[in-house]
């Protein structure tokens, strides 16, 4: 079973403001998949948000260069959208993990694909696409810190931190959402749905 559906709130970080109620999805997705989902999240309002966080990485980075490190496979869209309002030099990596079978988490983490290249004495910045129980960012930080880069800090698209297990937390994040399963812009359920242009709740 999905998780419930509950309604509240949802903040973005160090902006708190109501949300707008979920809308239902419409498209051909909505109609072919066989599952019900609403949007939570706009892809008009992840776009202004992505801008803000690029403008922010720009300023505190200014005249150094960045290896931005993205988490595959969910970050993959916010990264993309990211990159083009990051203006400092930058090259990218890719490390993948593995700790989610559809809804559920393993609490363990699985590193599937590391680095290609080092990361010595670089400002690296890690590109997740939510943190929630905080395992997977745990694992990571500790992982790229062994590498020994002159700098690492994290950017999330999104945070729930009602699920942490671990305190970590994110240097830079897009929304802070409640405990509902998220679909859309670059999240799956079940390797499904990465292409909704939104940020959608699955209905059960």
């Amino acid at each position: 079973r999905f998780p419930r559906r509950r309604s509240g709130r949802l903040f973005r970080r160090a902006h708190p403001h109501r949300s707008a109620q979920p809308a239902p999805a419409h498209g051909r997705l909505a109609g072919m998949s066989g599952l019900r989902f609403e949007v939570l999240i706009p892809h008009g309002q992840i776009q202004q948000r992505v801008a803000e966080l690029g403008r922010q990485i720009n300023a505190d980075y200014a005249g150094r260069s960045l290896v931005m490190v993205g988490v595959l496979k969910g970050s993959f869209m916010f990264l993309a959208d990211l990159i083009r309002h990051i203006d400092v030099p930058l090259r990218i990596e890719f490390i993948g993990t593995r700790s989610y079978e559809g809804t559920t988490t393993s609490g363990q983490v699985q590193l599937t694909k590391d680095l290609d290249r080092p990361i010595v004495d670089e400002d690296v910045l890690l590109v997740e696409d939510i943190i929630d129980t905080g395992l997977t960012l745990n694992y990571l930080s500790h992982l790229l810190e062994q590498r020994q880069p002159r700098s690492l800090k994290t950017v999330a698209f999104l945070d729930k931190p009602s699920r942490r297990r671990i305190d970590v937390h994110g240097d830079y994040v897009g929304f802070t959402i409640e405990d509902r399963f998220v679909i859309g812009y670059g999240l799956d359920f079940e390797q499904r749905y990465r292409n909704l242009r939104d940020l959608c709740v699955l209905v059960p």
